[in-house]
């Protein structure tokens, strides 16, 4: 198996049209988890941009308002994965197939319910994994795009469990400790072993870092290692592993 690339964005927030484009500009593929509103108050795209945004990739749901789920009760949790997917399907004219919990917040139960609500796949934020594991509703990631201190990273890594399939992802993220170069390292270690990658992120953290730079650096250097095939979304993903 030749190297397999998936990512994935989260909260819907207008800078995801940047990104798009640089997305288009590498041929890469991608998915966009968005909630119809969010309640931290960031600004969430129109309806407009969604749609324009749906022509070329894949949209999934966030949540209704962007709700970390194990902080309701179930008939809140209920109610904002079952309106989440229906108000984005309204604005889209279209079925949303993917969900990616908020915040990483969930419990076995919250997967039960977006299975319940008809979703076909669930993204967390499970990171260090080369693998898209083998739970349809618990799909694990490489690494976030942001500069984590490697705090961060020791502390995920003992909460997350799988350790084994995680050992050598942690190994890379403690041993660069500038981010950028930590990010290619994992990248390129995924295609040494010819395995998954998985950069997930939010475009308003690229801006507020002021790191587009150093994404549009990145993305042109997958878009070297890694065949058009295999530069899948999320549910390309799903379907390719949950179903073989």
């Amino acid at each position: 198996m030749n190297t397999v690339f998936t990512c994935s964005f989260d909260d819907g927030h207008p800078s995801d049209m940047k990104l798009a484009g640089l997305l288009v500009k590498y041929g890469l593929n991608a998915t966009f988890f968005i909630p119809h509103r969010n309640r931290e108050g960031l600004p969430v795209m129109s309806t407009g941009q969604l749609r324009e945004l749906a022509l070329q990739f894949e949209i999934g749901s966030h949540t209704l308002d962007h709700c970390y789920l194990r902080t309701v009760d179930k008939d809140e949790a209920v109610r904002q994965i079952t309106e989440g997917k229906k108000k984005l399907e309204d604005q889209l004219g279209a079925a949303v197939h993917g969900f990616c919990y908020p915040g990483g917040s969930y419990n076995a139960p919250h997967a039960q319910m977006v299975k319940a609500a008809g979703f076909e796949y669930a993204r967390t934020t499970v990171n260090l994994r080369f693998d898209a594991g083998d739970r349809d509703y618990e799909m694990p990631t490489t690494i976030q795009f942001y500069p984590h201190p490697s705090s961060v990273y020791l502390r995920n890594f003992i909460r997350g469990g799988n350790w084994d399939r995680r050992t050598n992802g942690l190994r890379l993220a403690l041993q660069f400790k500038d981010w950028n170069e930590r990010l290619i390292a994992l990248f390129d270690y995924a295609c040494e072993q010819k395995a998954l990658f998985h950069l997930w992120g939010h475009s308003w953290e690229i801006d507020a870092l002021d790191a587009w730079p150093v994404i549009d650096r990145f993305l042109a250097h997958v878009a070297e290692r890694v065949v058009r095939q295999n530069r899948l979304t999320n549910r390309q993903l799903a379907a390719r592993t949950y179903s073989a």
